[in-house]
């Protein structure tokens, strides 16, 4: 049997072997249970402790030696329901503790960069900027590449309606030669302001910054984000897309938002 389903339940691979094989062999001392789950001597008490505390293994005593039974597989949903109730009290004493675990990262002076990978990946790095902006503020992106694929545009269509909501800006400069579909829709949203960028330069990766945090967005071939968390990279970045600004036109806008 795919032992999968069980792991999915919680147990570990082992613990899920074990159940099995005891499943299979009915009432059993160890030697026959590591033999057909193929688990070593120094680990199979170890498991099967477990196994009991979690109350899917009984045992009895016969002339000295240990008996180990599975419990019904019923009793997994009811192990299921105890571990649900658990996360479900974990969950809530995370959430009493996050401002203080949010607090010490904030207080944390070291420079942190992460890697994301994929469309996913990608959503995380802009999930970001609702996580670290309030109300009113801004982040500015720069180099942004001409070609969108149709799951980008509309993903990015969704979060300016989401970021409008959050009331938090944004000023973006495209590459030259992106669509003008795009621009205009766009500068439709309220709060955003999108141009053409004045240099010549097609860069297939562009960059967002805002407060201490700079992230590098590669949409294709591959997707992957790389996000820098620093005060003087950020303000790097952030005069770089300033001077950028400076030298662009204003695109002229409609606004249906």
């Amino acid at each position: 049997m795919d032992n999968s389903i069980l792991k999915d339940a919680g147990l570990t691979d082992g613990e899920a072997k074990v159940y099995i094989s005891l499943l299979e062999l009915g009432s059993s001392s160890t030697g026959p249970i590591m033999e057909k789950s193929r688990i070593a001597r120094s680990i199979i008490y170890h498991i099967l402790e477990k196994l009991i505390d979690k109350g899917l293994v009984s045992y009895i005593i016969n002339e000295k030696t240990k008996y180990f039974q599975a419990s019904s597989p019923k009793k997994l949903l009811e192990y299921m329901e105890e571990r649900k109730s658990m996360i479900e009290e974990n969950k809530k004493k995370v959430e009493q503790a996050l401002p203080q675990l949010l607090l010490l990262q904030k207080m944390s002076p070291k420079t942190t960069v992460q890697v994301f990978e994929g469309f996913r990946g990608i959503q995380a790095v802009q999930e970001h900027t609702y996580e670290r902006l309030s109300r009113g503020e801004e982040y500015v992106s720069y180099g942004i590449h001409p070609q969108q694929t149709t799951t980008f545009h509309s993903y990015w269509q969704r979060d300016h309606l989401r970021r409008i909501k959050a009331k938090i800006k944004v000023r973006m400069l495209f590459n030259k030669g992106t669509d003008k579909k795009i621009l205009e829709n766009r500068n439709s949203y309220k709060g955003c302001q999108a141009r053409y960028m004045t240099s010549d330069l097609k860069t297939p990766a562009w960059i967002m910054t805002y407060k201490d945090v700079t992230a590098i967005v590669l949409q294709d071939p591959k997707q992957l984000g790389v996000e820098i968390i620093n005060q003087e990279i950020a303000d790097t970045f952030k005069q770089y897309f300033l001077d950028y600004w400076k030298d662009s036109k204003p695109f002229k806008k409609k606004q249906v938002k």
